[in-house]
């Protein structure tokens, strides 16, 4: 059964899972949750670029739980109170989740991610946010080492 990983746990083996997939450095101050299966991480988001209002969120992996959602949503809106979060991706299976979120499509950023690479800007509402409170959905370091443990 997957376990939630939250960011009090300071699991460094999420910011390794996710860095690896987007071929990117996360570098501090980040915070970051996850879901691992059988020992593995299979999923994590980073959190970072916090300025009060908004929180930048890198996404990667699959097999999302309702559990891990709600639990991002405390986190996000309930403990650090922001009122918005965004993302920035180029992959599709990332603006999917966004969607279910709430969110919407908030933009386009040129050669974000190399020449001929767009990022597409996304955002979350805090009122947006479909996985609050129970509710169902309505529709230091810059590298890894080599345990895999170490903060990115």
């Amino acid at each position: 059964m997957p376990r939630v990983i939250l960011p009090a746990e300071h699991d460094g083996r999420i910011s390794c899972f996710v860095a690896e997939r987007l071929n990117t450095l996360f570098h501090p101050p980040f915070t970051q949750m996850g879901i691992e299966q059988d020992g593995q991480i299979i999923a994590g988001m980073i959190f970072n670029s916090f300025t009060g209002n908004d929180i930048h969120v890198s996404v990667a992996g699959s097999r999302w739980t309702r559990r891990f959602l709600r639990a991002m949503g405390q986190y996000l809106f309930d403990q650090l109170n922001v009122d918005r979060f965004t993302a920035i991706t180029e992959k599709q299976n990332v603006v999917d989740i966004v969607y279910r979120l709430g969110g919407q499509k908030e933009g386009v950023i040129r050669n974000h991610f190399g020449p001929d690479r767009d990022g597409i800007l996304l955002g979350v509402l805090r009122d947006e946010f479909r996985y609050r409170h129970g509710q169902h959905p309505e529709g230091s370091r810059s590298h890894c080492d080599s345990s895999g443990t170490g903060a990115i």
